[in-house]
């Protein structure tokens, strides 16, 4: 698991792996050491006696948020690490890993839990290495491609979005218990359903482009107030990484500047863009409770997600109603704590509850999502106006009630 996010790193220079392109990002070389701090941190400190820290000032440099845990490097001054370099990292994480390999046998139960967390903590953060690299590259007026463009065949639109309908009453959504899960994840808790229609596939470029053409983006009927200030202040007329070419649109990603795919779905949006695409449409986006009853018999393990450390952007759709995988998708849900839910003791206790403000849930994964960690429980969270994530979206409708 832990070479996934070294192999990522294999195309990278020690310049490219340093440079942070905006607050939000963080370099590639902090996310190698981040991870690797983790283990060390909450596994060897902690329960291994005796252990010695491998470099007294990486807990400073390499803490993200853990109050408990002290001081830390600012966040937005993470690309200003020069030292330690991108070699000297990978070194901390061999004598990390050799360190856990060894103690492995004698770590008591808690630890084994908290290595299993770390592993799911490092997946998330291979999914950022991804998108993190892929804006910072974004950035270079060269726009240099990191892995060779494949030839594709040319994929048929899909058709019309289907619509799958759900006459509502009480459902039980979060983690049954079985196996790992984010505490955000539970408790497994009743919710209310009024009668719905969820559509069977995500929004397309091509359908997206139609929403630009008719003036989307400059029609204030269908945008939310912050939404609307958001597209003003910061001049958005398209998707994250769009470019008008001619009569049509260009797109940037980790294979270079290549025309947009009409057929595949759209990604890189925020929640105002994906709640007023909504509104054009004349649909809403599906609540997190909707979009999890319907995605119920879904298969985690499906879909275009990532395998390896190769170029990932989203597919087009080949039928039948897919939830996992390609985008992440916008919900109506704001991201909230499941009726008794309790934050764990100590500093893991951090992991998410204290990010329950202001923020909306995502589900269903992407192609940047390391396959192995997504479940239909999982919620993902970010603020309205991100959108350097692979996000997209899925339509709802209200049904009448009988």
């Amino acid at each position: 698991m832990r070479a996934l996010t070294e192999a990522l790193a294999t195309p990278l220079s020690d310049a490219d792996a340093t440079v942070q392109s905006m607050p939000d990002a963080s370099p590639a070389k902090w996310h190698l050491a981040h991870t690797t701090w983790f283990f060390e941190t909450f596994v060897l400190r902690d329960h291994v006696p005796g252990y010695t820290l491998f470099d007294e000032r990486y807990p400073f440099l390499f803490n993200s948020y853990y109050e408990a845990e002290g001081a830390r490097h600012a966040r937005h001054r993470r690309g200003m690490v020069t030292r330690p370099t991108l070699a000297e990292v990978l070194d901390y994480r061999r004598a990390v890993n050799e360190a856990v390999a060894g103690a492995i046998d004698t770590l008591p139960p808690a630890a084994l839990e908290l290595i299993e967390l770390g592993c799911h903590h490092e997946q998330q953060h291979q999914e950022l290495f991804v998108t993190d690299i892929l804006h910072l590259f974004s950035e270079n007026p060269c726009e240099p491609a990191i892995h060779t463009p494949e030839r594709k065949q040319p994929v048929a639109m899909p058709g019309p979005i289907g619509w799958i309908e759900h006459d509502g009453g009480i459902q039980e959504i979060g983690h049954d218990g079985a196996g790992f899960a984010f505490d955000c994840e539970g408790p497994r808790h009743r919710v209310l359903l009024s009668p719905h229609a969820i559509a069977d596939r995500t929004v397309t470029n091509g359908e997206w482009a139609a929403f630009i053409a008719d003036g989307g983006y400059a029609d204030a009927r269908h945008w939310l107030a912050d939404g609307w200030a958001w597209v003003k202040a910061e001049g958005i007329g398209a998707p994250l990484y769009w470019e008008k070419a001619g009569d049509g649109w260009t797109r940037f990603g980790l294979d270079g500047r290549r025309p947009v795919d009409p057929a595949a779905p759209v990604t890189h949006v925020s929640f105002y863009e994906a709640d007023a695409y909504a509104s054009w449409a004349g649909a809403r986006l599906p609540t997190e409770a909707e979009w999890e009853v319907a995605a119920a018999t879904a298969d985690p393990a499906s879909g275009n997600q990532m395998d390896a450390a190769t170029a990932v952007e989203p597919r087009p759709s080949s039928g039948g109603p897919a939830f996992i995988g390609d985008v992440w998708e916008w919900t109506g849900s704001a991201y909230r704590p499941y009726p008794g839910f309790r934050a764990a003791e100590g500093a893991v206790g951090e992991y998410n509850g204290k990010f329950m403000s202001g923020q909306f849930v995502l589900r269903g994964g992407s192609c940047a999502t390391p396959r192995g960690h997504l479940r239909t429980s999982y919620r993902n969270f970010f603020y309205p106006h991100q959108r350097w994530q692979f996000t997209g979206v899925r339509l709802a409708k209200d049904l009448p009630i009988c």
